[in-house]
């Protein structure tokens, strides 16, 4: 069993280098463009950016989802069955989604607010989505295929691609916004020509209907899922907007984004687990591994979520030539990256609980929960904002997190009853409780703060290695992480 979790170990670390490389690449490019551009132009930029973000979830509606569950089990149809009926559904319908964004193209610009003079960039928009949606399946097989590397090289080209284009074009023949939309769109247009090998390779002229029904039927609960996973993700910007101002805004998304090095922890497991659970579940041990596997992730999500929340403070102050990691204006949010720390620990915990959804073919429940989290995300940001500020609004995403993984968790309970380690997940939970305490007590503002957090940390460390993990863990970990190399 353990050799199994070291082959999800294993593909979760291949996928996170290009998810690392590919984070740190674009958040390179925002004070670039920042420095470029002025705050009224990235402005549209963002705010067209947020649609296109909409609109991938619309263009492929839940048959990313569908494709994962039926090509693992091959229940229906081949190989080429699994792949052709989704990836012709999702060309058909991009091709005349994008059709019809762009001939209406004028209205669409008028009804968000976006200057006549850049209703092109709706073009390059829609263009881009029609690229990334037909992407989609694709990736996916190389997923489910256990073809890391590979789908790795092409997600890091991808990005390479467009940061290159970004500084010829803004630097050297000194285009506008548009540049940011004309790279993005010259990367995906090439990420689909290589991947044109094996679409080919798999590619059968035809839809299986039978298939097609089941992957309908699975997969469109995902779009409204999709939906509200999104609002839970933008909400907070215009709800916060509204009860404060835009400075506020500001220093709260500024913060926020420091959330990422959780967000790339849960990035890169989510990649590896879900074909890996899916080409598991028929194992006698199935439910033994998945219950390992919640314990493991809750250790590594516990220690990177006490570790940074600890050293976050000295971390953006850091003086580096001058600049920090962000501007000294901003430091006043810091409060919050604990919270927004913790919010996406509650969702690498909703992906861990997906399994059961998955295997049981449960995906009704998925707008519900999702849903269930959009709603409280925003009652807890009216309600908690005007009392606490960002501190509101960092509380109330924590709290749709919460909510959405807990209905996970009952629902997986339901229909694929795992016994989890509840043991020592309680005990994980109650150490960061303990910590968290501490955190926002005075102790952290004294003159040995530095000194009490490395203690702190370290003692954490001792607590899950001795207090946590058993005897033959312990001896496995010793054995595989801290062995001697052979002189």
């Amino acid at each position: 069993m353990l050799n199994k979790l070291k082959e999800l170990t294993k593909d979760t670390a291949i996928y996170g280098i290009s998810t690392m490389i590919g984070r740190f690449l674009n958040f390179i490019l925002i004070p670039f463009f920042t420095n470029i551009f002025d705050p009224n132009e990235y402005g549209y930029v963002m705010l067209l950016y947020a649609y296109i973000g909409l609109f991938n979830i619309i263009y492929v509606y839940g048959l990313d989802s569908a494709f994962l569950k039926y090509a693992a089990f091959k229940h229906i149809g081949d190989d080429k069955d699994n792949f052709s009926t989704p990836y012709l559904s999702i060309l058909f319908t991009s091709f005349l989604l994008t059709s019809i964004i762009i001939f209406l193209k004028a209205p669409i610009g008028s009804a968000i607010n976006l200057p006549e003079n850049f209703n092109h960039l709706i073009i390059y928009s829609a263009l881009i989505i029609f690229f990334d949606s037909n992407t989609s399946i694709p990736f996916l097989k190389l997923r489910l295929e256990r073809k890391a590397k590979y789908f790795s090289f092409l997600k890091v080209l991808n990005i390479t691609i467009n940061i290159a284009a970004n500084f010829v074009l803004i630097l050297k023949f000194k285009v506008g916004i548009e540049a940011i939309f004309i790279s993005n769109l010259i990367a995906s247009a090439l990420t689909l020509l290589f991947l044109l090998p094996k679409i080919l390779k798999n590619f059968k002229p035809r839809i299986h209907s039978l298939l097609y029904k089941r992957l309908l039927k699975f997969g469109l609960p995902y779009l409204p899922a999709g939906l509200a996973v999104m609002i839970v993700q933008v909400i907070d910007v215009p709800i916060l907007q509204a009860l404060t101002d835009v400075d506020t805004v500001g220093i709260y998304k500024a913060n926020y984004k420091l959330g990422i090095f959780m967000m790339l922890f849960v990035s890169m497991f989510q990649y590896a687990w879900q074909p890996f659970f899916l080409n598991n579940a028929k194992e006698d041990n199935a439910k033994e591994i998945f219950s390992k596997v919640l314990t493991y992730f809750t250790v590594v999500g516990s220690v990177l979520l006490v570790t940074l929340s600890l050293f976050i403070n000295e971390i953006v102050k850091i003086n580096l030539g001058g600049f920090y990691l962000i501007g000294e204006k901003y430091w006043s949010g810091i409060p919050i990256v604990p919270i927004v720390l913790l919010g996406y620990f509650f969702n690498g915990l909703y992906v861990v609980f997906s399994a059961g959804i998955y295997i049981k073919e449960k995906s009704i429940f998925a707008p519900i929960v999702t849903g269930l989290g959009a709603l409280v995300n925003v009652i807890a940001n009216y309600t908690l904002i005007p009392q606490l500020n960002i501190i509101g609004a960092a509380l109330a995403t924590l709290a749709s997190y919460v909510v959405m993984a807990a209905g996970y968790y009952i629902v997986t309970q339901k229909y694929y009853h795992i016994h989890y380690e509840y043991g020592k997940i309680i005990k994980i939970f109650l150490a960061i409780a303990v910590i968290g305490f501490l955190l926002y007590s005075s102790l952290m503002n004294s003159d040995n703060a530095i000194l009490f957090k490395i203690v702190i940390t370290i003692v954490y460390l001792f607590f899950i290695l001795f207090f946590v993990f058993d005897k033959k863990e312990f001896q496995f970990i010793k054995t595989n992480i801290f062995k001697r190399k052979n002189v």
